[in-house]
Parts: structure tokens; C-alpha cells; sequence
């Protein structure tokens, strides 16, 4: 089942910004106001630089005190202080939508935002009454066995012929690993399949295993493993899109089955369990259930592999205290890890955590790679029919705003090996 073709993503666009975010009184500070973030903004940027240039025709410099990237800013309305100081990330999306500020390449921006968290504090995190709107509405999407479908359709129910557009043939919706870096354009499919293979080496499959895999997106990982060996595959995903295309990608396999299951109500027993970049999307309220489901059907000596994104613990706090840009207008009902908590409750399962490695950086090529392939997509006119401009740069924003995040050092992703005592 694929979105509609009147109006696909307008669920996603059409948000009204949040209360406060775009200043009311302090705008009628002015000029004081809007030096004091900046000045914020500089004495924070204690690596890198941004070279701002300011709509009376100034040049003001942010930074430039240690080595960092240079990214540069044009600054069309002073309002875009406003809405950093106000909404965080969100108010940047939303200032850069409306045309508040651009530049020739935001990834830099990014990066520097998450290269300097610790400086920065609370310059570019959402204050006041966009806060406490924000974390009410994130609230109202948490991932109730109900709301979870609904998030989980949100987005990656654009529809298949959307994703194939710009995903590499594969359809593999998440980071690649490469053999070298920085990556080749044409490297991205035989990263992918790197990136499973590692995955599927950690499970140590033998013929007539029983396998989980929570959250099989387009069927990838389910279609090399029973490729290479003849397991019995069950695959559980929240979207009807999803399991439509597995599902003609898998009728090959005898053994094989894809269900609409929430992972939540599994309960069986199985040698293996796969997981790639779903837990991002339970919300940290549901990770002990999210580790339950691993510990309750995974057999003694059983072992999980996964795959998952986390913000680093330094601002694990005053992530979780707020709503990001990534939250509000691309996975309602998102978390990403904070990577001790998160493996505390995993051990308190009798899960062992083995054999982590982290891939931060290919991430971050992953990511230039896909929108790379979405703008030759936009280029070409070949994006299906109902996406207007609106969502195209909200697609856009999106992916350079994730791979300066991974580029930063702030987010990084990683695969571990869970083991069943």
C-alpha cells in the first residue's frame, strides 16, 4: 500500500510552529537581543567557525578559535536568532523553510552545533513555551501499542516508490559500512550488503535456526539470510508498505514469513534476533519492553545482533528534556539511545553486551550518499507524483541536518551482540 498521490508529506510539513518559537516579546528587543545570541553563539564555538553575514551587509565570525570546520551563513532576517534562542533545532528548520537565513552548504552548521554541545549549553535548545508545547505534543505521540502504528506509518508509509527513488536498490533505510572513507558515489549498495553481512556474522546462523527480526523495513537483511542458510525467518514490521514489498521479496523462501506485529506481543523462541535501527523508534519509556522482547524469545545461549543510533551521554539529559527538529516534523514518537541506560537494562535482562563496534562516520557518508540520489531524483522529476517544494526541502533539510549530527560526533551509530546467559 503506497501514500496517496494528492498531497503526500503534507502530514508531515503542514505543523503549525510551536508557541514562542518565533519570539513575540523578545523580538521587540531588537538589536540587543539579537547580539546577545550571537555572542552566545560565538563564545560557545570553541571548535570551527561560522562566517555569518548579516542582512545590513556585515560580516560577523562566530569561532575560529581551534580547529573545526568553516561553514558559512547568510543571515536574510534577524528573526532566525529569534527562533534558534526560542525553538532550538526546530526553530533553525523552520527559520531556513521560511527563508530567515541559507547557505551554500548547512551540513557544516550542523556539525559544528553538535561539535560544540558542551560549550554551547542551551543556545540552540527550545525555551519557554515552545519547550513545554513541544514536549506536550511529543507526549501525545508516545509509542503506545496504538500510536506506535501510527508513527511508524507516518513515515515510512510515503509509499515504496517514494523510498526507491533515492534508496539504494537494495532498499536498505539505514547506515551503510564501507570499505573506505570517504566513500565512492558508487559504493552504497555494496555497503549496505556490507553492512548486513557484518550484521548477520554476529548472529552465527546454521541451517534450520529459527530467526526473529524486529522491525524488517523492506526485507534486506531477511533476503541475504536466507540466502545463505536455510532459516526459518520471521520478520515483524509496523507498515503495510513495508510488508507489502518483503513480502514479494521473500515469496521465494518457504521458510519465511513477514507479520504486522507489534514486537510487543511476540512470544515465541528463536536461535537469533535481528534488529537494525528500530529501537530509535520505541521512545526510552519503552526500551525495558523493547529488551524484554529480546530476553523473553531468545533461547538460553541465543544470540541478538543490533544495529542502533545513539546521542552521546553528555546531553543525553537535555535531549531527553526537549523536542528536536527530528522529533516534531520527522519520527513522531522518536528517541535515540543514550547507550549506558540503554545497556543497563540489558544486562538487568541477563543480556550480555559483546563485540560493539561503532560506525559513526559511515553514517555520515551513508547520508551524503542518499542525498546525493534524492537531489538527482528532484532534478530529474522523478520524485512520484504529490510531493510539492515544501516537503522536498523538508526532505532535504532533514538529511543534511543527520549527517552533520554524525559528522559532529554528537550521534553516533554502532553494532553490538546481545547473548543470552
Amino acid at each position: 500500500m503506497n501514500a496517496p498521490d494528492d498531497k503526500r508529506g503534507h502530514h508531515l510539513t503542514q505543523k503549525a510552529a510551536l508557541p514562542g518559537a518565533r519570539g513575540g516579546f523578545f523580538d521587540s528587543l531588537r538589536s540587543n537581543f539579537y547580539d546577545r545570541i550571537i555572542r552566545r553563539i560565538d563564545a560557545g564555538m570553541e571548535a570551527g567557525q561560522i562566517i555569518g553575514h548579516m542582512p545590513d551587509g556585515t560580516v560577523r565570525c562566530a569561532g575560529g578559535r581551534g580547529v573545526g570546520p568553516q561553514a558559512v551563513i547568510h543571515i536574510h532576517d534577524m528573526r532566525t536568532f529569534t527562533r534558534i534562542a526560542r525553538a532550538g533545532s526546530i526553530g533553525l528548520y523552520e527559520g531556513w523553510a521560511a527563508g530567515d537565513w541559507s547557505s551554500p552548504d548547512p551540513v557544516p552548521i550542523f556539525d559544528l552545533f553538535v561539535r560544540n554541545r558542551l560549550a554551547m549549553g542551551r543556545v540552540a535548545r527550545a525555551s519557554g513555551l515552545a519547550r513545554m508545547f513541544g514536549r506536550g505534543l511529543h507526549w501525545l505521540n508516545r509509542n503506545t501499542q496504538r500510536k506506535a502504528r501510527e508513527n511508524i506509518e507516518a513515515h515510512y508509509d510515503l509509499g515504496n516508490d517514494f523510498y526507491s527513488r533515492w534508496l539504494d536498490p537494495s532498499m536498505t533505510y539505514s547506515s551503510a559500512v564501507f570499505e573506505e572513507l570517504p566513500a565512492s558515489d558508487t559504493a552504497l549498495e555494496a555497503a549496505q550488503a556490507q553492512k548486513m553481512a557484518l550484521l548477520l556474522e554476529r548472529l552465527q546462523l546454521q541451517p534450520g535456526h529459527s530467526m526473529l527480526e524486529i522491525g524488517c523495513g523492506w526485507g534486506g537483511l531477511a533476503e541475504m539470510a536466507c540466502s545463505r542458510c536455510a532459516v526459518d525467518y520471521h520478520g515483524i514490521t509496523l507498515s503495510p508498505s513495508q510488508k507489502a514489498y518483503a513480502d514479494q521479496r521473500l515469496a521465494k523462501f518457504a521458510n519465511a514469513a513477514i507479520t504486522l506485529t507489534d514486537y510487543r506481543a511476540v512470544n515465541g523462541q528463536y536461535d537469533a534476533i535481528a534488529s537494525i535501527e528500530m529501537v530509535e523508534a520505541v521512545g526510552q519509556k519503552y526500551w525495558p519492553a523493547y529488551l524484554d522482547c529480546i530476553a523473553r524469545n531468545l533461547k538460553p545461549g541465543g544470540r541478538a545482533a543490533i544495529q542502533y543510533i545513539r546521542i552521546e551521554d553528555d546531553v543525553f539529559d537535555a535531549y531527553a528534556k526537549n523536542v528536536d527538529f527530528i522529533q516534531r516534523y520527522i519520527f513522531p514518537g522518536g528517541m535515540l539511545l543514550s547507550e549506558s541506560r540503554f545497556r543497563r537494562l540489558a544486562e538487568e535482562r541477563g543480556l550480555i553486551w559483546q563485540d560493539q563496534v561503532d560506525y559513526g562516520p559511515h553514517y555520515a557518508e551513508t547520508l551524503r550518499l542518499w542525498r546525493a540520489r534524492f537531489d538527482c531524483a528532484v532534478a530529474a522529476g522523478q520524485l512520484p507524483a504529490g510531493f510539492d517544494d515544501a516537503f522536498v526541502a523538508l526532505w532535504r533539510f532533514y538529511l543534511m541536518y543527520c549527517e552533520g549530527g554524525f559528522r559532529g560526533g554528537g550521534i553516533n551509530v554502532a553494532q553490538v551482540t546481545l547473548r543470552r546467559k
